[in-house]
């Protein structure tokens, strides 16, 4: 039977959420069959001359007329592949046509087993692995289907180095296939491909990477069934019903190992035709954040070869009667828009808040010249569209997913040869709301009365709900996290009303800029101006990413224009990109906000301390115990930690920002002595003079624990993040590099102990949480001068201090501090006991003989 498709396929090349592939044999293919014939024997029989005799190819097969395999009573179903089912085999139709086309296979977890699940691995509609496959006609009337992947490229055909390339790149042969038949009208082929669905691979099935995080072995064909198989004019859906063993969960020491047992799951395999000419791709900048795809270009170089990296996005173009328009900067409607459906299943009162977090981006693509190019709506019912099905590669949607994971997620998969996204599934975890109750609760109850309680009213869970939908659409459109954005804004101005209003308080949604902490009460700052938003950096990203260059005939003809915008931005911090995964540059941060980390922490712990004499009673429901208030006290410890964490980075820090030729200065630049010792002070003030206003003997008595571990809990991992020997040898590499305008590492000692054993001067009693910190100071030092562990067998490790100043810095240290403590007096017993332990350790570390 025909079906016509109500919308047009959003697709090109796959690439993007690629996990490697393995081969595995099928469980019953290891087990020997009762009273079998005996296995060939694998020494090869010598002909007369004693050599081994060349294997011969079998028989050729007989191909039948398409009558005789097709008949009657086969129910047809045409499409990219005509589709027979026929006494329960089902035969595939090949086009002559479709021979040598890419073809994207993207296969899901329709339905999930129960108890499947890994991290946030192995819920209802999540991706479990993806291909680009073509068929190919080979020899003695057989298909093979190949397994093509892109990484070493040559597009001139007609030059000695497209045939070099193409000798050292030879695509897979997975699987080949007798033509059973040819077409009615002689143009294509039939072949089944019954057994190849039925049995159990990494084409249509689970990648080997995934099957192995969710412990599952062997498939059972007994067990196992082909559920249905439909076809449409540029895609064939295949959906199975798998059962495979699957293994128990990891035996604990001395245990015996957990249960294994079988797992069933249904699959959907999405096989969607991709166009014969990928769109023009876009190189990477690495001072605009874009997810990339990369390959080596042969061509490129005439000196060499050429690693290309090309940004993910969607194909936007006018509809060919708008070109004009467009040129002349009207905007105009994409011929075609993206689209997300909200998964049936999200809960109704949540629905529109989804939605507005996808529309919010449109204001963001008509910078790029496109209105209503991004647009959100409900799933079709079955009568309104039979042929929907959110397990469809042509469908882009926001799935729902009930589970206990407080998070969301936006994958995209995408072509890898020009970086064309062709769609997206957002995973929407139902505990991110948890997630957000949370971190609301903790940034903006001082100025939002709504968050005092531990139940958020629809409307404020709705508005948090729309903010995290846009940041994961970000993520769809080919966007990475900006976590340089929030240090373009001076730290003041986040308490400014009217600033906020018109600026909000980061320049980007694609930061972990979360909500305005900076905000006191009384600022006037409510409601949405605590929230992220789109904003300057996401709109001009898009613009930079999807505005099309008309009179640019390629990719590289892109590249000056392409620079020349990027220059005019770069003059204005708002356009700034601050890679998440740079660990040294204090300006790129997650959770942070503002160009000062010590006077934002700053503000952010007096709205803790606003919070922490309510928590009891904005925590407390009615026949509840306390565990809202265990949740929320240790989430409250945690964001101070977060603040401590924010200020440490700038010691050792090195800013770094990419620039071409065409920029001043350099990329790299170390931060300021005087920003370092900042940090220091700040951190010496707010964390190792003890934080007793995070005590709370009350609340402990109702929830458990102890202010000492509590204590420790955000001081020992600030201190030993500072004092460790990668800090010391970045300050070692600031001070070869800049000389006195470093600050130095025993300046940093100095200036930490000077604060942490204050006692020792003023010959006070050191109190218990106050030894704990001075018991860490030392152990640290010690681990200065004590040689790392061996390596394991993966390699890695700790750095060895002793191959830098950092052992002979930290001996000096230990030296003049206990030269310290042997002076020190104090008529307190403990006090007195615990600087006999800190000189017998020292002395230990010392002498170990």
């Amino acid at each position: 039977m025909h079906k016509a498709l109500n919308r047009q396929l959003l697709v090109t090349l796959a690439g993007a959420l690629c996990l490697g592939t393995a081969v595995f044999q099928p469980a019953n293919a290891q087990r020997k069959k009762k009273n079998a014939a005996p296995p060939p024997s694998t020494t090869p029989v010598k002909d007369s001359t004693g050599k081994p005799p060349m294997i011969k190819p079998g028989p050729k097969p007989a191909v039948k007329s398409f009558g005789e395999v097709i008949t009657d009573k086969a129910v047809a179903d045409s499409g990219m592949f005509n589709v027979y089912k026929q006494d329960d085999r089902y035969f595939f139709e090949i086009a002559d046509s479709l021979l040598g086309r890419d073809i994207l296979v993207v296969n899901r977890l329709s339905k999930s087993a129960a108890g499947l699940r890994f991290q946030m691995m192995g819920f209802s509609g999540d991706i479990i692995n993806e291909n680009v496959i073509r068929f190919e006609k080979g020899p003695n009337n057989r298909i093979f289907l190949k397994n093509i992947s892109y990484t070493d490229i040559s597009k001139d055909s007609t030059q000695p180095m497209f045939t070099a390339v193409m000798n050292s790149n030879l695509q897979p042969i997975v699987a080949a296939f007798d033509i059973k038949a040819f077409s009615k009208n002689s143009h294509g082929s039939v072949i089944d491909l019954t057994d190849y669905i039925s049995g159990d691979n990494d084409i249509l099935f689970f990648d080997g990477n995934m099957k192995g995080a969710l412990k599952l072995g062997g498939a059972q064909p007994d067990k196992s069934y082909i559920s249905d198989v439909r076809s449409y004019p540029m895609n064939t859906e295949i959906k199975t019903v798998k059962t495979y063993t699957k293994s128990g969960g990891s035996p604990m020491p001395g245990m015996p190992p957990a249960p294994g047992g079988f797992a069933t799951v249904e699959l959907n395999s999405s096989m969607v035709l991709l166009p014969a000419v990928p769109m023009q791709p876009r190189y990477y900048d690495p001072r605009v954040g874009f997810f990339t795809t990369g390959l080596t270009d042969f061509d490129a170089d005439p000196q060499g070869v050429k690693k290309l990296q090309m940004i993910t996005r969607w194909r936007l173009e006018p509809k060919p009667e708008d070109m004009e328009k467009y040129k002349r900067g009207e905007l105009v409607e994409p011929a075609k828009p993206i689209i997300f459906y909200i998964d049936p299943a999200t809960p109704a009162k949540w629905r529109k808040y989804l939605i507005l977090g996808v529309n919010d981006w449109q204001a963001a693509f008509e910078e790029a010249g496109f209105k209503n190019a991004v647009i959100a709506r409900m799933a079709p019912t079955k009568a309104e569209d039979s042929t929907w099905s959110i397990e469809d590669a042509r469908f882009s949607a926001i799935v729902y997913k009930p589970s206990e994971v407080p998070n969301a997620s936006g994958p995209h998969v995408h072509d890898p040869r020009s970086g064309e996204i062709i769609e997206s599934h957002i995973n929407w975890y139902h505990n991110v709301m948890r997630l957000l109750r949370n971190w609301y609760f903790i940034q903006a109850s001082p100025n939002d009365p709504r968050a005092r309680n531990v139940q958020f009213n629809d409307e404020l869970m709705g508005d948090l709900i729309r903010f995290v939908s846009s940041h994961e659409v970000g993520h769809t459109l080919g966007l990475r996290h900006n976590f340089g954005s929030s240090s373009a804004y001076p730290v003041e101005k986040l308490r400014d009303k009217e600033w906020v209003k018109k600026n909000g308080h980061a320049a980007s949604i694609m930061d972990y800029a979360r909500f305005n902490y900076v905000a006191q009460p009384g600022d006037g700052i409510v409601g949405a101006d605590l929230y992220p938003r789109i904003n300057y950096y996401d709109k001009w990203a898009i613009q930079w990413g999807y505005k099309l260059i008309p009179e640019a005939k390629t990719a590289a003809d892109e590249k000056s224009i392409l620079n020349k915008w990027t220059l005019e931005k770069a003059k204005d911090k708002k356009y700034w990109f601050g890679t998440e995964s740079n660990p040294d540059d204090p300006r790129s941060q997650n959770e942070d906000l503002g160009d000062n980390a010590m006077k934002a922490g700053a503000y952010g712990i007096k709205n803790l301390q606003y919070i922490m004499p309510n928590l009891l009673n904005w925590t407390k429901t009615e026949n509840e115990s306390y565990t809202n208030l265990a949740e929320l006290y240790k989430e409250l410890t945690g964001q101070f930690s977060r603040y401590m964490g924010h200020a440490a980075k700038n010691i050792g820090g090195v800013y770094e920002t990419p620039k071409t030729v065409e920029q001043a200065g350099g990329i790299y630049e170390y931060v300021p002595k005087a920003t370092q010792k900042e940090a220091v002070q700040f951190l010496n003030q707010q964390l190792f003079s003890t934080p007793k206003w995070l005590i709370s003997q009350d609340y402990l008595s109702r929830i458990g624990g102890n202010a000492l571990s509590l204590i420790s809990s955000v001081q020992l991992p600030t201190l030993s993040r500072i004092m460790s020997v990668n800090t010391i040898n970045k300050l070692n590499v600031a001070e070869a590099a800049i000389g006195n305008a470093a600050y130095q590492p025993l300046e940093l000692l100095n200036d930490l102990k000077k604060s942490i054993f204050s006692e020792i001067v003023t010959h006070q009693p050191v109190d218990a949480y106050r030894r704990n910190l001075q018991r860490e100071y030392v152990d640290n030092l010690i681990r200065l001068i004590t040689p790392p562990a061996a390596p394991s067998m993966m390699g890695g490790g700790a750095p060895d201090p002793s191959r830098s100043d950092a052992a002979g810095i930290g001996r000096a240290q230990l030296i003049s501090l206990r030269t310290e403590l042997r002076t020190a007096a104090s008529a307190d017993a403990m006090t007195r006991n615990h600087i006999q332990d800190l000189i017998a350790r020292i002395s230990k570390a010392l002498d170990p003989k």
